[in-house]
């Protein structure tokens, strides 16, 4: 691939980004846009975390904060004119690939449950500990805990992954439940 179909390619897959952030009003969570644009144009992770990091370096993508904790990529109104400015160099083609798939994966997006977690060290032996459950792009139970070693994050972030579906309603149970 010669050098001028890089600087193409990578036009293309910032247009295309700004295009759909511009379909999605109350933003939309980072794993969520990457189903849609690798359903559209078949990037990997990298190249997609690179390309939507330069339109957030230059300001036409922000995060937003959509309750307490939970942030959701938004176009900004920078991006909105750049991308009125830049909408032609997406070739037709993919606009209408864009517009048929943004349907189908966004609906299906914001009508699935994801079991999100992670884990974020803030020394050698403290991590923060994040469990999450998401029903229409929305959070609707979060556990934050603390783990004393990395080992012990993983252990939780993975059983947490595995077992939400589990764990998820015996919290509820406990938390609903009369110690009187």
């Amino acid at each position: 691939m010669s050098s001028s179909d890089n600087t193409t390619t990578l036009a293309e897959n910032k247009v295309l980004i700004l295009y759909t952030l511009n379909k999605i009003p109350d933003g939309i969570l980072n794993d969520g846009l990457y189903k849609i644009i690798a359903s559209i144009n078949d990037v990997n992770y990298f190249y997609f975390k690179e390309v939507l990091t330069d339109l957030m370096d230059s300001k036409l993508v922000g995060i937003f904060t959509k309750d307490e904790e939970e942030s959701v990529l938004k176009i900004t109104s920078e991006g909105k004119n750049a991308l009125s400015l830049t909408i032609d160099v997406l070739p037709g083609i993919l606009k209408l690939k864009a517009d048929n798939i943004f349907k189908e994966e966004f609906a299906s997006i914001a009508s699935e449950t994801s079991i999100v977690a992670e884990f974020i060290p803030r020394s050698e032996d403290d991590y923060i500990i994040k469990c999450r459950v998401i029903e229409k792009n929305e959070t609707i139970f979060e556990v934050k805990t603390f783990a004393g070693s990395r080992e012990r994050a993983k252990k939780i972030v993975d059983n947490w992954n595995k077992n939400a579906s589990k764990i998820y309603p015996k919290v509820l149970d406990l938390l609903l439940e009369d110690n009187n």
